[in-house]
This record gives structure tokens, C-alpha cells and sequence, in this order.
């Protein structure tokens, strides 16, 4: 873990490195190269550790949502109604399908999280593939250039992958059945004009890999903002002539 965090640590800090910014007292080295030298380690090193800081990263994103209420009860990540819907859903609380409507948002949000692990090995998949060049653009990119990698690399991929799980979870927490009861109900009701038929397999699963980038953004943050994090030794070598 400290590994973990010494190697994204150095990704962030060089990632503001162009303004010579600090972040928690700490001075960011002026380049990837005062970094690495300052550290005693080659490009190639950092690259390195750079894959296994991701990879880890990746899994912590992916096990935070892999539980109970990893979605459900995490406001940033919770799969709502359908928000193209609102109108549904509200006319749908409004004549006492209230339950109805909070158990199949549950149940949406139980299917993503049993979906949330398949995760890991795409993410594991495209960081081993990750060249050189991948690596010291990340280094040198973006404060979500980690995230954004992963995130132009693998979404297909997960999407394709996610979506029978999610179809599978779905099924088994009787999703697809209260979604065509809700939906039967409302587009029976006079008042209805449009008739609803969203893909809310497609639904959920769109929002469930939007909720697992942003846990990855998560872990990025976490480091880049947290000082308190940086205790390992690599930091410290890498960082510590800097501070003041």
C-alpha cells in the first residue's frame, strides 16, 4: 500500500509540477525527470510503479462498490429513477406507488453493485498494456489523467462486460418485473400521453460505470489532496529537500 501511495503521490505532485505549486507544505518538483531523479529511480521505474499504483487504485474503486450500499447509500454514485422519468415518478408517488418506486431504485443499485467486481481484471487488462509513452503522459497530464485514461481505454470493454452481469442481477433482484409493472401501470393511467419504454438495462448500466469512474476520480483525489498520505519512504526521498 505504501508503494501504492508513493507512486501515485509522485503522479499528482508532478501533474501540478509546471505552476511549482504546493500541496500540504510540500513544493512539487519542476519536472518528471526532477522527480524521478530526486527519488533515485528511473522513468521506467516510476512507469512501473505507476501500473501497479493504478491497478491497486482500480481495485479499491471496484471493492468499495462490490458490497452492500456501495452504490445505495453513496450519494455521489446512487443510481436514480430514470431522471428523463421525473414525470413518472411523481405521478407514479402520487397515487401511492411510493414503495414501489424506492424498491425498484434499490434494487437497480443492488444489481450494480453485484456487477461492480468484473471491473478489476478489464482495468488490470488495459494498465498491463499501458506503453511507455501512456505512462509519462499520465505522469505529466491532467490531475484526472490517471482516470481519464482508464477511462477512454476500457469503457467499451465495460460495457460490454458489465452489461449481462447487470442483465443477470437485475433479473435476480426481480428488476425487470417491477420495472414492467411501474411502467404498465403509468402508461395505463388517462393522463399519460408518452408511452415509457426506456432500456433500463442499458440505464442501469450506464450509471453504474459513471459511479465506478467516479470512485476511481476518487482515488485519485485522495492522494493529490491528503499530505498526511505521503509517510512512505519513496515520498519522503522524493519530496522531503523540497518542503518548507
Amino acid at each position: 500500500m505504501n508503494k501504492f501511495i508513493a507512486v501515485f503521490g509522485i503522479l499528482i505532485g508532478v501533474s501540478l509540477s509546471s505552476c511549482g505549486q504546493k500541496i500540504g507544505g510540500i513544493k512539487i518538483p519542476k519536472s518528471v525527470t526532477a522527480a524521478t531523479s530526486a527519488a533515485g529511480l528511473s522513468e521506467t521505474d516510476i512507469a512501473n510503479g505507476l501500473k501497479e499504483a493504478l491497478t491497486k487504485g482500480a481495485k479499491m474503486a471496484a471493492d468499495s462498490l462490490n458490497k452492500t450500499d456501495g452504490y445505495y447509500k453513496n450519494p455521489l454514485v446512487k443510481i436514480p429513477f430514470p431522471p428523463d422519468l421525473a414525470k413518472m415518478e411523481s405521478t407514479l408517488r402520487s397515487i401511492g406507488l411510493g414503495g414501489e418506486i424506492d424498491k425498484f431504485i434499490l434494487s437497480m443499485n443492488r444489481s450494480a453493485e453485484n456487477a461492480a467486481i468484473e471491473s478489476a481484471p478489464i482495468f488490470t487488462n488495459a494498465i498491463t498494456k499501458m506503453s511507455f509513452a501512456d505512462a509519462k503522459a499520465i505522469l505529466q497530464g491532467a490531475d484526472t489523467a490517471a482516470t481519464s485514461y482508464l477511462r477512454k481505454s476500457t469503457y467499451d470493454s465495460l460495457y460490454k462486460t458489465f452489461t449481462p452481469h447487470i442483465k443477470k442481477a437485475l433479473d435476480n433482484n426481480l428488476v425487470a418485473s417491477q420495472w414492467a409493472n411501474l411502467t404498465t401501470r403509468y402508461n395505463k393511467l388517462p393522463t399519460t400521453k408518452t408511452k415509457v419504454n426506456t432500456d433500463i438495462v442499458a440505464f442501469t448500466t450506464g450509471k453504474a460505470l459513471k459511479g465506478l469512474f467516479v470512485k476511481v476520480a476518487e482515488e485519485e483525489s485522495k492522494i493529490r489532496n491528503d499530505a498526511n498520505a505521503r509517510t512512505s519512504d519513496l515520498l519522503k526521498k522524493v519530496f522531503g529537500s523540497q518542503s518548507k
